[in-house]
């Protein structure tokens, strides 16, 4: 049997990898929201990366925000983000962790075709008094395919 504080540290590891992937879910929300800083912004630590090939790399909370919004208004006019089977990895000292989750997207891009969009996240995140935030962020990409039918969006999606 545990003791209250061993079931202490697995209840604080729960709550830890359930606050990551709800971080996963509310980065899934800002994109689909054509990269919403006021939505993605907070997730990453001051001086977070975020990387992808193709999109850039960029560096610091503002920028990162920045620079997706940026994509957002400018490649990827519209999304649909499924994040799926976030696999979180918590450090003993849970200051740290890791995460990874694949990534499939429905996406409108700049020229208005409808495009397929595939590939996975890798992350590390840090813990600061008590709150999560992304510290690097890389997306590899590797589907990125029209979509020959287009998107047939309901007037309340646009």
């Amino acid at each position: 049997m545990d003791t209250p504080a061993a079931l202490a540290d697995r209840i604080a590891r729960l709550e830890d990898i359930e606050a990551i992937r709800a971080m996963v879910a509310t980065y899934a929300l800002g994109a689909d929201r054509n990269n919403d800083p006021a939505i993605l912004g907070p997730l990453f630590a001051d001086d977070a990366e975020w990387v992808c090939e193709g999109f850039g790399h960029y560096r610091g909370r503002r920028e990162i925000a920045d620079e997706l919004a940026r994509i957002g208004r400018e490649a990827i006019r519209w999304s649909l983000h499924y994040m799926v089977s976030p696999l979180v990895e918590v450090a003993p000292d849970g200051r740290s962790a890791r995460c990874h989750w694949y990534l499939w997207e429905l996406a409108r891009v700049a020229d208005g075709e409808a495009n397929w969009i595939g590939g996975w996240y890798e992350s590390t995140l840090s813990k600061a008094a008590g709150s999560w935030s992304f510290s690097h962020v890389r997306l590899h990409l590797k589907l990125m395919s029209p979509h020959a039918e287009g998107w047939k969006t309901l007037p309340s999606a646009n």
